[in-house]
């Protein structure tokens, strides 16, 4: 028997050896597969109105809500580590049942939007479009009773759209799953002269219990019931090309899906079915279970974000949105 496993443990002369090509860093570097650069990241910036105030965001570490002024030096740090691009969410001062703050053209959106391009700084100026960081009642759209008014949201969101791409929005982000929703920031872009706008569809938007950290830095929790009558069920991928296919044809230029890391089959399967760029979002909560696994010392911290990246893009995502952006570039050009 001893004689029998020796002989049937030999490789033959020319066998295959995949890890010849795994000996040292420069052979693996050299054919590595997929590779992610700080142009693919896109950084998330919470907006405040005010002046040179920055208050801490709990669930989100390292991350704070920030006024325009303190915004525009943060985007200047991303921008000198090679960063793509930054998305701006806004928190306004008052709230109400239409989210009039949304298209505020003094709001902190469309404050920074404008400060940042007078800077010219070389990043793409992204503005996600909702309603639930301006309700009251923090669903994303306006409400019909205890309903979300699908039809009657569309207009609000238009609106928020024209004024983020008047103040400088190089691109606009409809993340408020109503059906719809890019046929009609499309139309109202291209009637306000906004044409060159482009569309960043939050196309496959579950409705995950991913989000938590987020709902908190926005405060843009629900203050009744929940949004899985207008996002996604994270059962249904069929489901999920559909929204993806809806969006392409009402003029997206980019379609997403988020969260990132439960849905690598749908980009997969996305990259092969549209020509379209494609683009994922590692939440907050996503983020948070890294950041609490490594504070715990149960996993590295720096290795995790990068593999965690690396699957994203390795799935077919082009552009990942990711609080890690500013870490992970840095890494990544320790490496270059």
């Amino acid at each position: 028997m001893r004689e029998l496993i020796s002989k049937t443990a030999v490789i033959t002369p020319g066998a295959e050896r995949p890890r010849r090509l795994r000996t040292n860093p420069a052979l693996r570097a050299l054919v590595r597969e997929t590779r992610v650069d700080p142009s693919q990241l896109i950084a998330p910036l919470f907006v405040i109105n005010g002046h040179d105030h920055r208050h801490e965001i709990a669930s989100l570490q390292g991350h704070f809500r920030l006024t325009p002024d303190l915004a525009l030096r943060e985007a200047s740090r991303l921008a000198d580590l090679g960063i793509g691009g930054v998305l701006l969410f806004g928190i306004p001062e008052s709230k109400d049942a239409e989210g009039s703050g949304a298209d505020d053209p003094r709001g902190p959106v469309a404050e920074t939007l404008r400060g940042l391009r007078r800077e010219g700084l070389p990043l793409a100026l992204v503005a996600d479009v909702c309603l639930c960081e301006y309700t009251s009642h923090g669903h994303c759209g306006v409400l019909d009773g205890e309903k979300v008014d699908n039809d009657r949201s569309l207009s609000r969101l238009a609106a928020a759209a024209i004024v983020y791409a008047e103040a400088g929005a190089d691109l606009v982000g409809p993340s408020a799953m109503m059906d719809g929703q890019v046929a009609a920031l499309r139309s109202g872009l291209d009637g306000a002269g906004l044409v060159d706008t482009a569309i960043l569809a939050y196309s496959s938007k579950q409705a995950s219990s991913l989000y938590g950290p987020f709902r908190e830095a926005a405060g843009s929790t629900p203050s009744f019931g929940d949004r899985k009558s207008y996002q996604m069920d994270s059962a249904n991928a069929h489901e999920a090309l559909r929204e993806m296919e809806l969006d392409a044809a009402e003029g997206a230029d980019i379609l997403m899906v988020k969260p990132a890391i439960t849905s690598l089959d749908l980009l997969a399967r996305a990259r092969d079915r549209f020509d379209l760029p494609l683009a994922a979002y590692q939440v907050s909560g996503e983020a948070a279970m890294i950041e609490a696994a490594a504070e715990r010392g149960w996993v590295n911290r720096r290795g995790a974000v990068l593999e965690s990246l690396t699957a994203i893009v390795r799935a077919g995502a082009g552009i990942v949105i990711t609080y890690f952006a500013a870490d992970a570039a840095s890494w990544l050009r320790e490496t270059r």
